[in-house]
């Protein structure tokens, strides 16, 4: 059997990634990546703290499997929270797990577990993949409050044909029981929905520390250019936002733009939040190839977002236009916008301002 490496992380899914490659005849070897923390916060990225580290190195002693490390502390310095910062500085709201799987995990690890004379690297993600004739193609998991294709919608074809997700064929609970059979003490580890770089931290305050230049005071403003207050700096605001704003008014009032040139946060009543369309940037086509016409597809605005019905229409070989049937709310500068027809994901793009 073809040999693969397991992206580990001291999780239930990708220790279960790992043993169910094992059994089915896979050479598997794990491998885990040291990531940057934060100078004078030793060891605080969750993605590899030690006691994540030792739960790995213990599941891969379990399974006898051999076990990499691998630093990559700088790439990620430079690449992510890089990224992170630049995006705030931007206006935006950045989503720094897109990156990361962009040019961390599908292209410096994966590197890695090719260099190691792997011919497929598997993760933990929940997303299925199937081959056709014409290329790969990738799916939401079937469990589909676990999906997180949405983050995967930056893979190409190169990527896809070296991928295994070896659990989205599988409810959650079925791969705790999974581990709980074959005695894998990640069997009941918490998942872990927060930025691995802030370790469960207000990212303000990470932003404070790191970037306190974006703490600029500014004006809050109308549409129309009334001022009713001042900011304290864009970074503590997210698109929607309707409480903490400090300023009275005798209707509720919500952040519907952050104007980073300006340095003004633009607010206005619940109606003035929706939107019919966006423009979306460094579009990735999973097929590898642009669609040749506008088409029908389901797009989600955001990771935890509901699927919204719309037009797409590509612009070139890396930008599309984005038609709601319906007005959206929160459609936020930064994140990514990700189409779907049914469970295919077709590809996604960063929302422009």
């Amino acid at each position: 059997m073809p040999k693969v490496v397991v992206a580990m992380s001291g999780g239930v899914d990708s220790s279960v990634a790992a043993a169910l490659l094992k059994e089915q005849g896979y050479d598997v070897a794990g491998m885990m990546l040291r990531l940057w923390s934060e100078p004078g916060k030793a060891d605080s990225n969750r993605c590899c703290t030690p006691d994540a580290m030792a739960q790995a190195r213990r599941v891969a002693g379990i399974l006898d499997i051999p076990f990499y490390v691998v630093d990559a502390k700088d790439v990620f310095r430079e690449t992510v929270v890089e990224y992170f910062l630049e995006g705030y500085a931007r206006g935006e709201t950045p989503n720094p797990c897109l990156i990361c799987n962009r040019k961390i995990r599908w292209t410096f690890l994966l590197e890695h577990a090719l260099a190691l004379g792997a011919e497929f690297m598997a993760t933990g993600h929940y997303a299925r993949l199937r081959r056709e004739a014409d290329g790969f193609r990738l799916l939401r998991a079937a469990d589909r409050n676990k999906d997180q294709s949405y983050v995967l919608h930056v893979m190409g074809q190169h990527q896809l044909k070296h991928a295994l997700f070896p659990v989205g064929d599988y409810l959650k609970p079925e791969i705790r029981r999974i581990a709980e059979a074959r005695g894998l003490p990640t069997a009941s580890r918490r998942d872990s929905q927060d930025l691995c770089f802030l370790a469960g931290e207000d990212y303000r305050n990470f932003l404070r520390r790191n970037a306190a230049a974006m703490f600029k005071p500014g004006q809050i403003v109308t549409r129309t250019g009334k001022i009713l207050g001042e900011h304290g700096g864009l970074a503590n605001y997210t698109i929607g936002q309707r409480k903490g704003l400090g300023v009275a008014s005798p209707v509720p009032l919500y952040v519907i733009e952050k104007n980073a040139v300006n340095n003004t946060l633009v607010v206005g009543v619940r109606d003035e939040l929706g939107s019919t369309g966006l423009i979306a940037r460094e579009v990735n086509w999973v097929s590898g190839e642009v669609p040749p016409a506008p088409f029908r597809a389901e797009v989600k605005i955001r990771y935890t977002a509901q699927d919204a019905n719309a037009w797409v229409t590509p612009m070139g070989e890396n930008q599309a236009q984005v038609r709601f049937d319906a007005p959206q709310r929160d459609i936020t500068t930064g994140q990514a916008a990700v189409f779907y027809q049914g469970d295919l994901l077709i590809g996604g793009g960063l929302i422009c301002p």
